[in-house]
């Protein structure tokens, strides 16, 4: 076990590694110079002070240079410092806004979860029926729905015109803390969030369970007179959930992808509208910090899915 973490540790630092460089380059490559983010318009600089200014944060080093160098900050702990937020700590930055992205993914994904499951069993158990039909629809309909459209399409009926949950942010400007003001606002953007992992981890749980339920072992339990609800909870439910709990994993990066969306549209306090701030300020450090966060936080679940994964399934080799 010791060894097969150790392996895919390594490949999890190796691709953090990969996207660090990606997205590096990738921000060099915009249009436009770096310094101009730097640069006060309504205050001249000559070429001798842009040389300088350049000098000073490493500009004028070759790009494989530059991303040495932030990378070895980075590996510090010093992810640099806003350029449009007063010379703050990205790190620092990026730190405050992870609890409430943390919290928004954590609903969701709780709520896409318990949903997805049980709307998969029902829908195998009651095969081809009108009920596994709806949720078949629904589950298609989920996967095919972007983010930001479910985003919108949910502001609009729940928010604006139902009134039924508020329109925006995490408290009520004003209002003294409270766990029910919190839920309030939390409830719609997260059961928005978890539409598309809902829907995608409701297929493969129906299609595993129908996979179990032939097994010979199930035919087995119910000739020997068990209740079907036991040879469902007992026998078959617990093997058809192994490749669910992989399932599950991936869709983490599904969620954040859609935090962007929903953090935007909802004006959620987290690292999606932080990182969205900063593409439209051009805040390189902001971008780079976030995205790296990010990428550890997705590569980190992957690992501990990858894990869970061998211990509740025997058969799989890690040594």
């Amino acid at each position: 076990m010791l060894q097969y973490s150790f392996r895919r540790l390594l490949v999890g630092v190796g691709m953090l590694l990969a996207l660090s460089m990606l997205i590096f380059i990738l921000l060099r490559l915009t249009p436009g110079d770096p310094i101009d983010a730097y640069i006060d318009p309504n205050i001249p600089m000559s070429p001798e002070q842009l040389a300088q200014l350049r000098s000073q944060l490493g500009l004028d080093k070759p790009l494989p240079a530059q991303y040495l160098a932030w990378l070895q900050q980075a590996i510090s702990g010093n992810l640099g410092y806003s350029i449009k937020r007063q010379d703050q700590p990205v790190l620092d930055l990026v730190l405050s806004r992870i609890g409430p992205t943390v919290l928004l993914m954590g609903s969701a994904l709780l709520i896409a979860i318990v949903t997805g499951i049980v709307t998969g069993v029902v829908s195998a158990v009651r095969r081809n029926t009108s009920v596994d039909l709806a949720f078949s629809v629904f589950a298609l309909v989920g996967i095919s729905s972007p983010a930001f459209l479910s985003a919108l399409i949910g502001l609009y009926i729940f928010a604006v015109r139902l009134k039924l949950a508020p329109s925006g942010g995490m408290l009520t400007p004003g209002a003294e803390f409270s766990i029910g003001d919190l839920l309030h606002h939390l409830i719609l953007p997260a059961a928005l969030l978890s539409i598309a992992q809902a829907a995608l981890i409701m297929r493969y749980m129906r299609s595993s369970l129908l996979e179990v339920l032939n097994q010979d072992y199930v035919r087995t339990a119910r000739a020997k007179g068990v209740k079907e609800f036991w040879v469902i909870a007992k026998h078959a439910l617990r093997n058809a959930l192994l490749p669910v709990v992989t399932v599950i994993g991936s869709t983490i990066g599904l969620a954040i992808g859609g935090a962007i969306f929903i953090e935007s549209v909802f004006n959620w306090p987290g690292m999606g509208l932080l990182l969205v701030n900063a593409v439209e300020t051009r805040d390189y450090p902001v971008i780079m910090g976030a995205t790296l966060i990010i990428g550890a936080c997705v590569i980190i679940v992957n690992l501990l899915t990858d894990i869970t994964y061998a211990v509740i399934d025997p058969r799989i080799k890690v040594g």
